[in-house]
């Protein structure tokens, strides 16, 4: 317990957050790491290291997740975003940097090597891209003479420019969906919401023209037809489960899926945990979606309010398209299950989001006490005196 009188940073930063939602979080984070020990040695063994290459790695970037979830739950919401203009910045820097030097898998120049490790921007530009769009929206909102919104659709298009020039398309449509929802969200007239939602469905058909493996991938998915085998092995491991799973250690077909560890770590818990626990995995991500747009609801601020929202929205369908993917309902996307997938990029972006999201949801003096905003507004003083 915190006294009361204790006004250090750490005391104040307790009091005000939402312990629930950290708690969720920790509780992801704490699974996953033990989830990597079922879904990771097969594939390491394939590859010819040891079986706990993949653990080791995955509890050595928990530990600059953690301090990354907690430190930046710990700023103010202008705080938030002067933080979200730098990451922002250097993360479009180093995306440009990774298509000429970024490093080359099946095709796709999404990393770059920084040291002895492998970085992937645009996991650290969708947070902070979240954070501005809000930002600019409430500006364009509040201030006529900011164009809050076109200088916001620049920013989407740069981003999504440079998201299908790796090629991504799944990232591209996540935070297509993600920035549409903050548009909405913002006051978007029917007309903007026909005109984008227009833009969507021919960019979706010329990326179906133009490149070959997202045709392949949605044909697969429609036709049934072709090479599907890692998703097919994703749904018989689900299905092999049962309900109680086979219990931890003895999953079989997991050592069949090549991606078990990144792609698809949801069948591999369906494996050896059972569906049951797959239904509590996804509970509580529900849980930190619905919470957190709860407090979202309750903000007088515009910018706080989109942003928190953002945040949470680019959790939840970042979520719902991995787990998707496992059940079969969607085609094959290489996008990770935030906290429970492997990958240092993933678990240390999404830990920033997600603190961001903390930060902003903290309680503070405006935001208590229904109108106590308002019964010490500059204006109400201004008047007082």
């Amino acid at each position: 317990m915190v006294s009361r009188t204790d006004r250090t940073q750490m005391a104040e930063w307790w009091r005000t957050v939402d312990k629930s939602l950290l708690g969720a979080i920790l509780f992801l984070m704490l699974f996953g790491l033990l989830l990597s020990f079922a879904a990771s040695p097969p594939v390491a063994e394939r590859i010819g290291v040891s079986n706990l290459h993949f653990v080791k790695r995955h509890a050595m970037f928990l530990i600059p997740a953690v301090f990354v979830l907690i430190a930046s739950s710990m700023l103010s919401p202008r705080s938030v975003r002067r933080a979200a203009f730098i990451i922002f910045a250097i993360g479009i820097i180093l995306m440009l940097a990774t298509m000429f030097i970024g490093t080359d898998v099946k095709g796709s120049r999404r990393w770059i090597q920084l040291g002895g490790f492998t970085l992937q921007p645009s996991e650290f530009v969708k947070p902070a891209f979240v954070i501005i769009s809000a930002w600019l929206f409430a500006e364009n909102s509040r201030r006529a003479d900011i164009p809050g919104n076109l200088f916001s659709i620049i920013l989407f298009a740069i981003v999504a420019a440079l998201l299908i020039a790796q090629p991504d398309f799944g990232q591209t449509m996540l935070l297509a969906i993600v920035w549409g929802s903050l548009f909405f969200m913002a006051g978007m007239s029917w007309v903007w919401i026909a005109a984008f939602g227009g833009l969507g469905v021919l960019g979706m058909g010329t990326a179906y023209t133009l490149f070959p493996h997202v045709a392949g991938r949605i044909n697969r998915f429609i036709t049934g037809e072709g090479d599907h085998y890692q998703v097919d092995a994703g749904r018989e491991a689900i299905v092999s489960g049962g309900w109680l799973g086979k219990g931890p250690g003895e999953g079989t077909v997991k050592n069949i899926i090549p991606d078990g560890h990144a792609d698809f770590p949801f069948a591999v818990a369906a494996e050896e945990y059972g569906i049951l626990v797959c239904m509590g995995l996804v509970a509580v991500f529900a849980f930190i979606v619905l919470r957190g747009l709860m407090h979202a609801m309750r903000e007088r601020d515009d910018y706080v309010r989109l942003a928190s929202a953002g945040l949470l929205i680019l959790f939840g369908i970042q979520s719902m398209i991995n787990i998707s993917v496992n059940l079969q309902l969607m085609p094959a996307k290489g996008m990770t299950l935030p906290f429970i997938s492997y990958g240092g990029s993933s678990l240390i972006s999404m830990a920033l989001c997600m603190g961001f999201m903390l930060a902003l949801t903290r309680k503070r003096p405006e935001t208590r006490g229904g109108d106590l905003m308002m019964r010490f507004s500059p204006h109400k003083l201004r008047v007082a005196e």
